[in-house]
């Protein structure tokens, strides 16, 4: 009896251990960034100037998912960020006017993306700037 007690604590610490798991929070690791805001006038003829994102929505998807999985809002100085994430592959976005579009007619917006791998338990990724279209 006590040997069938020690083989199925044994198999289940090899399952524990040996469950791979996927990307998403639950770990150690950082993303983080800034967003700047590009700013035009209606018809993107008029450059206005360029300045932080404040409470700009940033959103993630974890691993190979369809629909992102959180979101965050930059602070003051247009900087978001990340936490207490696993090892894997994460697509960082945010929404932009498109200045190819004629915004009289349409109010579609693109998506800012950058894809980033973590590769280690405690790794911190600063992911080039985020130029978003106003």
């Amino acid at each position: 009896m006590k040997s069938i007690l020690q083989l199925i604590v044994w198999l289940c610490l090899i399952a524990l251990v040996s469950c791979e798991k996927d990307a998403g929070e639950g770990g150690m690791a950082t993303i983080d960034g800034t967003v700047i805001i590009e700013d035009y006038n209606f018809d993107f003829t008029i450059y206005r100037g360029s300045y932080p994102a404040q409470d700009y929505d940033v959103y993630i998807i974890y691993g190979d998912d369809e629909f992102y999985s959180d979101k965050v809002a930059t602070s003051y100085n247009g900087y978001f960020e990340f936490k207490y994430l696993r090892e894997g592959k994460y697509t960082l976005f945010a929404y932009s006017k498109d200045k190819t579009l004629d915004y009289n007619v349409t109010s579609e917006l693109i998506p800012i993306i950058r894809e980033v791998n973590i590769t280690s338990k405690r790794q911190k990724v600063t992911v080039e700037d985020m130029i978003v279209i106003k």
